[in-house]
């Protein structure tokens, strides 16, 4: 008996998570836009659910309020916030009860139905757009520049989201194994996970920030170095990467870590200029104009990295996440601002105002994701993932996402706030 024969008998429940994660090939396209076009509606559906409807007062809406009255800034604050705890709670359970169970649903039973609820999802969308035309309403001018930020940060949360839920739930058989993460070349969910956390991070870093810097400005610097990366994955590197076969150096061992840098910094790059040019440059501002530029760019740019990912994936190279190649970088800015560009349309939404859930989320977006990954190595060790029951594997999910929910909405309600930087 060799040595990998005797290690598969004596381990045989890691032999099986090993073949369970193995030779997957993805989804289609069209499914990753589907439910690309769900989880941002399902958000501004929230939003037109006011959220002050739910709390008397939303946690915005207290801040402003006792800054605007000084004398009451520390103590009508406190107090305010100690006596709405249980509207604060149940404006967070209704959040919940709308975003994030739907979400998971898609994820798990509803994955086969997600083409036709996304259909179906637009639809709604645009009858509210529409009832909200009928009523005379329109953007006002205080959802300029402020609005186009808070959508960036409903765009994190909706990236927090997805990857808090994906962690876990891909442990389970009820998670369909095409959003899990592909062997070599495929699209899938969990594919487009690194990448779409590159990116959204990107958007508001110090980098976006500053518009003196050079080096982000050049709009062909990370294009070239990007193309000159395919050039050398076509000609010989991506045999190399995909070989099963490693030397004992460390570049060998860590092979498409290390040359999938290039692929995310490009990534990274691109988010920079975009959240320079559009939402914190000199050419953005706080009017409603710029809104509808940004909102129009977005769109514009969204429905250009769809064809272009189409057309590389089929003409130059399939998609591959371990390569983080040029097809891969293109697909990751076509669904990540498919999202952003559905989110920009809240102002065409009645009450859009950001939910309870978001504002607690995008507080601590680190410590939500330490938490969901805390949580989900607690799971792992006390539950066999792989022989639970769909009604089971259903129950933990969905008891994890609403303690995960619960404890970041517990922290931005009593002003905690945890950085590690």
């Amino acid at each position: 008996m060799d040595t990998t024969t005797l290690r598969n008998s004596l381990n045989p429940i890691k032999r099986l998570k090993e073949e369970f994660v193995s030779n997957l090939t993805g989804s289609s396209m069209i499914e990753i836009a589907a439910l690309s076009t769900i989880i941002p509606i399902l958000v501004l559906l929230r939003h037109s659910f006011n959220s002050s409807n739910v709390i008397g007062m939303s946690l915005r809406a207290v801040l402003d309020h006792t800054a605007a009255n000084a004398s009451l800034k520390k103590s009508d604050g406190l107090v305010i916030r100690s006596k709405s705890l249980k509207r604060y709670l149940a404006a967070i359970a209704v959040d919940f009860l709308i975003i994030v169970i739907p979400t998971l649903l898609f994820f798990t039973v509803l994955a086969d139905w997600s083409c036709l609820c996304a259909i179906l999802l637009v639809l709604l969308l645009l009858l509210l757009i529409a009832a909200k035309g009928m009523l005379n309403h329109s953007p006002t001018r205080e959802s300029g520049n402020q609005s186009l930020r808070a959508n960036i940060s409903s765009f994190r949360v909706v990236v927090m989201i997805t990857t808090c839920l994906c962690i876990l739930a891909v442990d389970f058989r009820i998670f369909p194994r095409r959003y899990a993460k592909t062997e070599t070349y495929g699209t899938s969910l969990m594919d487009l996970g690194v990448g779409s956390f590159v990116l959204a991070n990107s958007l508001v870093s110090r980098q976006a920030r500053n518009v003196s810097s050079t080096i982000y400005s050049s709009d062909n610097y990370f294009w070239c170095r990007l193309s000159r990366y395919q050039y050398w994955l076509i000609y010989g590197l991506n045999t190399y990467l995909l070989s099963n076969q490693r030397g004992s150096d460390i570049i060998s061992q860590n092979k498409e870590g290390l040359f999938s840098i290039f692929g995310y910094w490009s990534i990274y790059l691109i988010g920079v200029q975009l959240g320079n040019s559009l939402f914190f440059g000199k050419n953005s501002s706080a009017t409603l104009g710029s809104k509808r530029r940004a909102r129009i760019i977005v769109w514009i740019l969204a429905l250009f990295f769809w064809m272009t990912t189409l057309l590389l994936d089929s003409y130059v190279e399939r998609v591959s996440r371990r390569m983080c190649n040029l097809a891969y970088v293109t697909l990751v800015l076509a669904q990540n601002l498919q999202v952003l560009a559905i989110l920009m349309l809240s102002g065409y939404v009645a009450g859009n105002e950001t939910s309870v859930l978001e504002e607690a989320l995008n507080s601590n977006l680190l410590a939500a994701f330490l938490l969901a990954n805390l949580l989900t190595g607690l799971v792992n060790l006390s539950v066999d993932t792989l022989s639970t029951s769909s009604i089971t594997a259903l129950l933990i999910l969905l008891v994890y996402a609403f303690i995960l929910s619960i404890a970041m909405g517990l922290a931005n309600f009593n002003g905690i706030r945890l950085k590690f930087w």
